[in-house]
């Protein structure tokens, strides 16, 4: 929906015409013939301005525990810059929407924030995919037909919206078996993956793929395997979709599972795209540990090349980069410990602005332990200059967890975000990633035990 503005050199034209038009009219038979040789009077168009977008707040509410997120999800939209007002109240946990969802929903926004995609997980309806036109408040109006994924990538999937355009998701899983030889001696680890890609337009099935994805003999045999992979992430060029990975593995004189272990290298699943055909595995000499993220997208395309998190890295974690040849840049060295001079960085969820300024949601060894775990921050971080500074103009809480985190909003160079600590009521944040400027938005009024998992 647009607005027509009607400025003031056409509104000056309108009078003028009127005033002549008025002269004629009159009882003088006197005929105006207006001068060939006068310049025609200047006029411009209307001025058409877009109306603000929506932001939809999602709410997570408590379960059995604090801060589990496993009663279900509501959400709550608002424009722009009604999240922008300090005296507008939002309470999507009594009047909100409760999206489809056995536990926490797994939910994706169009990216003028028009749409809400969501895929429900687990319980009898885990794996059915809905998209909904956004009207504002709680109201959130079907659209299209549902499908189920769930054949494809079971009922819990893992799931994301791929950047291109809002016409596909990609959803994922892995499986395992541990494999001997005929003495029963352990061989290796057999990990199955599973990607299945969904036209979100006409909910509909694109593709569908499994492969036996291995690691080098050496990492195998020394019981290595993948044992979770999500986050599928589409290159620049849009023919290789970049999947992470995490890495588990067992002892090879048991077969039982070993949690002391040295974390290798970083690495991503590549397959063909759109066929998702020719599984390889790349590794980072740079970053040790995940790349699959966990509720929140963990790698972006940005400049040609698409930046990662990892997470679980003996060093802290590290954002990477994978360039256009489709290989671990490993000259990019970009370390969170080192660049907020913290420990143990671990980086739960983030969103990079076009300018390749981002908000990264993590916490330290410092953190302190809240009621549903370790306290969480946010840090403004810029990919070019390798730099991230926390911000602190948002205010901290022990309670304040963002492990299940999700969704952040992009609007040119801000970024909106929730802050509330579990239980208590918080307000959205909107940072202006050019300058650091942050400033205080609508109040978020929350429920016992319940979080804001982002927007939307």
């Amino acid at each position: 929906m647009k607005k027509t503005i009607l400025n003031l050199k056409t509104f000056a034209a309108v009078i003028l015409t009127a005033s002549l038009m008025t002269a004629c009219s009159s009882d003088d038979d006197t005929v105006v013939t207006p001068d060939t040789d006068t310049e025609e009077q200047e006029t411009e168009e209307p001025v058409e301005e877009e109306d603000p977008r929506w932001i939809t707040v999602a709410g997570a509410k408590m379960g059995e525990e604090p801060g589990d997120g496993n009663g279900g999800t509501l959400i709550y939209a608002v424009t722009s810059v009604d999240a922008k007002d300090p005296t507008v109240s939002i309470d999507p946990f009594e009047n909100g929407f409760i999206a489809p969802s056995n536990r926490t929903a797994r939910l994706q926004s169009s990216e003028d924030g028009n749409t809400i995609f969501n895929i429900s997980y687990a319980g009898d309806t885990g794996g059915n995919y809905t998209k909904y036109t956004v009207e504002g408040g709680q109201t959130f109006t079907p659209s299209g037909s549902e499908v189920s994924i769930a054949p494809y990538v079971g009922t819990a999937p893992r799931w994301i919206k791929l950047f291109d355009g809002d016409q596909t998701g990609a959803a994922v899983y892995v499986s395992t078996e541990n494999e001997f030889d005929d003495n029963d001696a352990y061989t290796r680890t057999e990990a199955t993956i599973g990607v299945v890609t969904l036209d979100l337009v006409n909910s509909s099935i694109k593709e569908f793929q499994e492969h036996s994805v291995p690691l080098s003999a050496e990492e195998e045999a020394a019981g290595y395997y993948i044992s979770r992979i999500d986050m599928p992430t589409l290159n620049a060029a849009g023919d290789k979709l970049y999947i992470g990975a995490r890495l588990s593995k067992v002892d090879p004189a048991t077969a039982e599972s070993d949690s002391d272990y040295e974390i290798l290298g970083s690495k991503t699943i590549v397959l063909d795209y759109p066929s998702l055909l020719n599984p390889t595995v790349i590794t980072s000499t740079v970053g040790h540990g995940n790349t699959n993220g966990y509720r929140s997208i963990n790698s972006f395309e940005y400049n040609g090349s698409v930046y990662q998190a990892n997470q679980s890295d003996p060093e802290g974690s590290y954002i990477l980069k994978i360039d256009a040849d489709n290989e671990y840049d490993d000259t990019y060295d970009f370390n969170l410990d080192e660049a907020l001079g913290i420990e143990g960085a671990y980086i739960l969820a983030w969103r990079p602005a076009a300018n390749g300024k981002a908000v990264v949601a993590y916490r330290h060894n410092g953190s302190a332990e809240g009621v549903a775990g370790l306290q969480g921050f946010f840090a403004l971080v810029d990919l070019n200059a390798q730099t991230a500074v926390r911000i602190d103009d948002i205010p901290y809480d022990p309670d304040f967890y963002l492990f299940q985190y999700q969704g952040f909003v992009v609007e040119g160079t801000e970024i909106y975000l929730t802050q509330g600590a579990v239980g208590q009521n918080g307000n959205i944040y909107v940072v202006d990633t050019e300058t650091g400027a942050v400033t205080k938005g609508a109040e978020l009024v929350n429920t016992t035990g319940s979080h804001f998992i982002g927007v939307f």
